[in-house]
């Protein structure tokens, strides 16, 4: 499977929130690819999956509030919004300067993510706009173009929490398993 991603192809993976699609976030014509399988416009920039702590700390800026909360839910169905590091390339999110990060939720994505060498774009499997797919028949129907499909189980199927940690107070963009009460607890 790292071979396919990194000749820039798309894989559709089980994720613990929902079934995903990735490709390497090292290369530019990866992400052009996943775009084109999920019909995603260009000014919507995709989420990035980390194997761990580490990897995160290579990609986005990291202060001890999102430390503990890194710690508390991850890996798990939390998205956080980090500062993104400069060395990141601006095709990566639009020129933002923020990045939205996940950790492996398995350790079969931890391998994956470790054997490519690099963090992944990791986005729902679905067209853009569409309910997300609940079975990997449903992903063959809404992305034929897919180079190549991990079998696997989702667990919440639903999807994550998506955690603003870049303003003073932290926010919840969209909500998911993880919720506020829960992310209070973890930061005392």
């Amino acid at each position: 499977m790292a071979e396919v991603l990194k000749k820039n192809g798309v894989l559709s993976v089980p994720t613990d929130t929902v079934y995903g699609v990735c490709a390497l976030m090292s290369s530019q014509q990866a992400q052009e690819n996943l775009r084109e399988v999920k019909h995603r416009p260009v000014t919507k920039a995709f989420p990035i999956m980390c194997a761990d702590e580490d990897q995160i700390k290579t990609v986005a800026y990291t202060d001890a509030r999102a430390e503990k909360l890194i710690r508390a839910f991850m890996p798990g169905p939390v998205t956080f919004i980090l500062k993104k590091k400069e060395e990141v390339p601006a095709y990566v999110n639009g020129g933002m300067d923020t990045l939205a990060v996940r950790m492996a939720t398995s350790e079969a994505l931890k391998e994956l993510i470790q054997k490519c060498g690099a963090p992944i774009f990791m986005t729902s499997a679905n067209q853009s706009g569409e309910p997300v797919c609940t079975s990997l028949d449903e992903i063959e129907r809404s992305c034929p173009d897919l180079d190549g499909m991990m079998e696997g189980t989702v667990s919440f199927g639903e999807a994550s929490t998506i955690i603003d940690c870049t303003a003073e107070e932290i926010r919840i963009l969209r909500q998911g398993p993880v919720t506020m009460e829960q992310i209070h607890q973890a930061l005392q």
